[in-house]
């Protein structure tokens, strides 16, 4: 959250107490009973309003007791519960509704023991029991409109990195389309024109002729030619990460979704191909928590583990010549119904198979889900 969005909140939390507090001190004037505690009881309970973001149990707890003992000692009117009403509303906005059940109720016997008369008592309690209530249920509210907005943000990110991923495998796809046409075509017949060159130059040297100037051109043009098809099917062939794991956890970071980092042992650089491997995954990994463990909290450990003794993550087991990638969240997944594997999760046991690794990918125990892989380090470079 910006600190310019923090700023406006709190100035809109000051604006709320001092709204309230200037209608609760307004009603209280014009009662002729209203004596200087009756006056510090309505201030302080409208001041607590404005840390209801940091506190809002405790807020409605303050609100509570404050405007209770107003209504035992001064026998106000309804209006008297508009900092009560304010605290039980923010607390049902962020789910405390039996706090704010409570709260309510303690304000209404209060206000009950103590009115004039049975007709008006009841008369006055009922309007605000029905003013309660509609606190809560608009808290309520305004915190699924909330969830809403959040999920429907979510799913917009989630549905920009899907498009993003979606236009980088086309791309890969495609690249690896041309190199193999490049190589099919082109690369069999300028070997063929090299060939035949070099067969023409060697024969013409036998027989003792001059060799003919184009025919070296036509040979040396080949094999640079073929040098530099060679260049350009590395590239187009080349399956390099855009970054590092700490790179996506960023962008994950930034995307909305909650991720630790731990990096442990004697972290060095790794081959090629053990280094690709671990990116993808942790990319994999990452991607679907976005997409399918709701707002959970993930957690990424990578484990260089150690050049003498080794270290695995958290039960240091691990030896020394294995990399260790573990990536947990505490989402949705149940083990009870383990998910269908689809194409991230099957590239992710291809490549660790391909180096010799193990993969465990499915629900935890404790609900959520995990990737755990364990990679031979082999020679580093």
């Amino acid at each position: 959250m910006s600190g310019r969005r923090i700023d406006r909140e709190r100035l809109a939390d000051v604006v709320l107490a001092a709204v309230v507090g200037a209608l609760g001190m307004t009603v209280a004037a014009f009662d002729e009973d209203t004596t200087a505690l009756d006056h510090l009881l309505v201030a302080l309970a409208s001041a607590a309003l404005a840390f209801h973001r940091a506190a809002p149990r405790a807020v409605l707890a303050v609100a509570t007791v404050l405007g209770t003992a107003y209504v035992v000692h001064a026998h106000p009117g309804p209006l008297s519960a508009l900092p009560v009403l304010g605290a039980v509303h923010t607390a049902a906005r962020v789910g405390h509704r039996g706090v704010a059940a409570v709260g309510s109720a303690v304000f209404l016997a209060g206000y009950v023991a103590t009115g004039p008369g049975t007709q008006n008592v009841a008369e006055r309690a009922g309007l605000l029991a029905g003013w309660f209530l509609c606190a809560v249920v608009t808290g309520l509210a305004d915190r699924n409109w909330q969830a809403y907005l959040r999920q429907t943000e979510q799913r917009a990110l989630e549905a920009e990195r899907t498009r993003e991923e979606a236009a980088l495998r086309r791309a890969g796809e495609e690249r690896l389309r041309i190199a193999r046409e490049l190589h099919d075509s082109l690369t069999h017949s300028i070997s063929i024109v090299k060939l035949q060159a070099g067969v023409a130059v060697h024969l013409a040297r036998k027989r003792g002729d001059e060799v003919p100037p184009a025919l070296l051109a036509i040979q040396e043009a080949s094999g640079e030619a073929m040098r530099e098809l060679r260049s350009a099917l590395q590239v187009l062939r080349a399956d390099e990460p855009t970054g590092t794991p700490a790179l996506l956890v960023e962008r994950a970071r930034a995307a909305g979704l909650a991720v630790d980092l731990a990096v442990t042992g004697d972290e060095r650089p790794l081959p090629r191909a053990l280094d690709r491997a671990a990116y993808r995954i942790v990319q994999e990994a990452l991607t679907n928590a976005a997409r399918h463990a709701g707002p959970a909290k993930v957690r990424v450990r990578i484990d260089y583990g150690t050049r003498n003794t080794g270290e695995a993550m958290g039960d240091r087991d691990g030896p020394a010549g294995e990399l260790t990638i573990a990536v947990d969240d505490d989402g949705a997944a149940d083990p009870a119904r383990p998910p269908v594997p689809g194409t991230g999760l099957t590239g992710m046991h291809e490549r660790v198979s391909a180096l010799g690794g193990t993969l465990r990918a499915a629900p935890r125990a404790e609900g959520g889900f995990s990737v755990h892989a364990r990679l031979p380090l082999g020679e580093t470079v």
